[in-house]
């Protein structure tokens, strides 16, 4: 059974990746953005996923071969950047748009893998680093901390618990499309969950070792 992702699937997770990176970079006013600046985040956010995908799985990056990624990338991105001050009063719909974008990418990285005989963990592995890709660009090129290694962001989490809900349901014989869905629908409402509750992992913190004082003699 093919697993591949339709091609229409993939271009809208690349338009609303660029569009959510070029909101997100013209939201720091005060470092003087510019337009060329923005479309590159944009870019970055929607694509890096998809990069650091295919170089784990030795292929050669689709968004280079395909005609469509930079250019649905690009334009997304402007569009983003030019409506900054509409989608400014939408901003409750922000949190939402950048959920569902991590569970897109998840899915098409791990639905990817799948297609490439990818064992079951690997694929999950590819999945996940597909969702949390792109973000990991967007903020180093903005030089802020990486979202997803802090306290309190739950995008590892959330994206791998949408890539194995896919693989478990492909293994029990899902079609792709339901399969796709319910993956995107749990990473989306996990981020969601987490964000409206505080979920997240502890803090790290240096094991304690404790020694026992030994007692001398009596």
């Amino acid at each position: 059974m093919p697993l591949a992702i339709p091609l229409a699937v993939e271009l809208a997770a690349v338009a609303l990746g660029a569009l959510q990176g070029a909101l997100f970079a013209g939201a720091f006013t005060d470092r003087h953005i510019d337009v060329l600046g923005a479309v590159m985040v944009g870019v970055g956010l929607a694509l890096g996923g998809s990069v650091l995908r295919d170089l784990l799985l030795g292929e050669a990056p689709v968004v280079i071969r395909g005609e469509w990624y930079v250019l649905v990338a690009v334009v997304a991105a402007l569009v983003g950047m030019s409506l900054q001050q509409l989608f400014a009063r939408l901003t409750p719909v922000i949190l939402p748009l950048d959920a569902v974008t991590i569970g897109l990418f998840g899915a098409i990285g791990t639905s990817k893998a799948l297609d490439l005989q990818v064992p079951a963990i690997p694929a999950v592995l590819v999945g996940t680093v597909s969702a949390v890709g792109g973000s990991v660009i967007r903020d180093l090129m903005l030089n802020l901390p990486v979202a997803f290694l802090h306290v309190g962001s739950l995008y590892a989490v959330a994206a791998a618990a949408g890539a194995a809900l896919l693989v478990l349901l492909i293994a029990a014989g899902a079609a792709i499309l339901d399969a796709v869905i319910a993956g995107v629908a749990l990473t989306t409402a996990t981020r969601l969950l987490a964000v409206r509750f505080g979920w997240s992992f502890p803090e790290q913190r240096a094991l304690v070792v404790r020694r026992r004082r030994s007692r001398g003699p009596a």
